[in-house]
């Protein structure tokens, strides 16, 4: 049951079992939620791993932190119960890796709770739907991204084909069952799988996204490549939704991780979720001069993300609306990184930062940072450790915050690398957001 403020606002309840985290001295409390257990994250920055209750926090544990997982390795799914301080295993996955894990995204009640996983030997990705207070599962075709505001639809791209671009992001399965994109797919692309009849179909093919967008997409330029789709995401209200597709072109007999060999070509497309009405909010002639990490701003027709603008490489907080239109800096003077969100008092962004950007601190620190728009100022509410042995390996076993809102929108939980491990921890950023 949601415990509710007299203006109707979810309340969080902390325990004092969790131990507090005080290093370089934040400027919010911060506790630690994973004291005792190893190898723990949260998915991304742009769902809550707070259960719509505000009571629980779904988490993934990495059976180990020193490489890539194998196909059919298994994770464990831990929830933690903000009351009471305790932390259980929930269920085991066999569908994750080490930046998304099994892409946790709760559903309308704490009675809902969907994630990846894959049998070995049958190697195609489904959604569980689980019940963490009951145990109670039912199996959903296709793999889980995002699943929509009224837990009705989840979207995502092919979790097998993400390798070919990316590691860390999606699903493990053998080498030879990931399928590749040659030319404009028209059997891959964006799926929606309906968690009532539990069916998958394809909503919008790659080709249908270079025929039907809008501005056009030179077709003669991509003809020759290979295109993925990736990150995928509704926006507050529902309505529209963003997918990213990535592009490249090589001769080698089995691409794999290609932004690793930066010639990758990137678009953020939106479409209302039907499929329909299609288009371009960036495309590759922008991304190219550097950029990251789009999100929807809380009015669910802007666009926020890192870019830059004028070719000088400058990271910038930009924002444009779904059509590309209005593409400008949010606020000036002050630099892009990590993971920004838009609070939905429209006044703050927070942030982090990736280990190597210039606003990190350069010893395996990175500040978790709160932009006052209205002020036009920032501060490093919070210092925490990313850096681990995991990257000496592979870069896709970086630790990123991925600071990411509670219901609550005044909590705000994130990752860090503290004693040896990967620990999540919750901060209260009550007394530092202003209207």
């Amino acid at each position: 049951m949601n415990i509710i403020d007299s203006k109707g606002a979810i309340i969080l309840i902390i325990s004092e079992r969790f131990p507090r985290y005080t290093a370089y001295d934040p400027l919010v409390p911060v506790w630690c939620l994973t004291p005792n257990s190893k190898g723990s994250f949260h998915r991304f920055f742009d769902t809550s791993p707070v259960s719509p209750s505000g009571r629980y926090v779904a988490v993934l544990q990495m059976p180990q932190e020193e490489r890539l997982p194998q196909p059919g390795e298994q994770a464990v799914i831990a929830l933690i119960d903000l009351h009471t301080g305790t932390e259980r295993p929930i269920a085991a996955t066999c569908g994750w890796e080490p930046q998304l894990g099994a892409n946790l995204n709760w559903g309308t009640s704490d009675e809902k709770l969907y994630y990846n996983d894959v049998e070995p030997g049958e190697w195609e990705p489904y959604c569980v739907e689980l019940n963490p207070l009951t145990g109670a599962k039912r199996r959903l075709e296709g793999g889980i991204y995002r699943i929509s505001p009224d837990g009705k639809s989840i979207i995502s791209a092919c979790m097998k084909r993400m390798r070919r671009t990316q590691y860390g992001y999606g699903v493990m399965v053998p080498d030879d069952r990931v399928p590749r994109n040659f030319g404009f797919s028209e059997d891959d692309g964006l799926y929606v799988t309906d968690t009532e009849t539990g069916k998958r179909r394809l909503l919008v093919s790659i080709k249908e996204v270079f025929d039907r967008a809008q501005p056009a997409i030179d077709r003669q330029l991509y003809a020759h490549g290979e295109c993925y789709g990736f990150h995928c995401k509704f926006n507050p209200q529902g309505d529209r939704l963003i997918f990213t597709m990535r592009w490249f072109h090589t001769e080698e007999e089995q691409p794999w991780n290609m932004l690793m060999k930066h010639n990758l070509k990137f678009w953020v497309i939106t479409m209302k979720p039907d499929g329909s009405d299609i288009h371009v909010a960036v495309g590759p002639e922008q991304w190219d001069k550097g950029g990251h990490h789009i999100n929807w701003y809380p009015d669910g027709r802007t666009l926020s993300m890192n870019l830059c603008l004028d070719g000088d490489r400058k990271l910038k907080l930009v924002r444009a609306g779904y059509d590309g239109s209005g593409l400008s800096t949010i606020i000036e003077g002050i630099p892009g990184s990590g993971h920004p969100t838009v609070h939905p008092n429209g006044r703050h962004i927070l942030t982090d930062a990736y280990e190597q950007e210039h606003v990190a601190y350069g010893d395996g620190t990175v500040p978790l940072r709160l932009i006052d728009l209205k002020g036009g100022s920032e501060r490093a509410i919070i210092r925490i450790p990313v850096g681990n042995p995991g990257t000496k390996t592979t870069s896709a076993l970086r630790v990123d915050p991925h600071p990411a809102w509670a219901p609550d929108n005044r909590h705000v939980i994130f990752n860090g690398f503290v004693d040896g491990t990967r620990r999540v921890f919750l901060a209260d950023l009550g007394g530092v957001i202003r209207e």
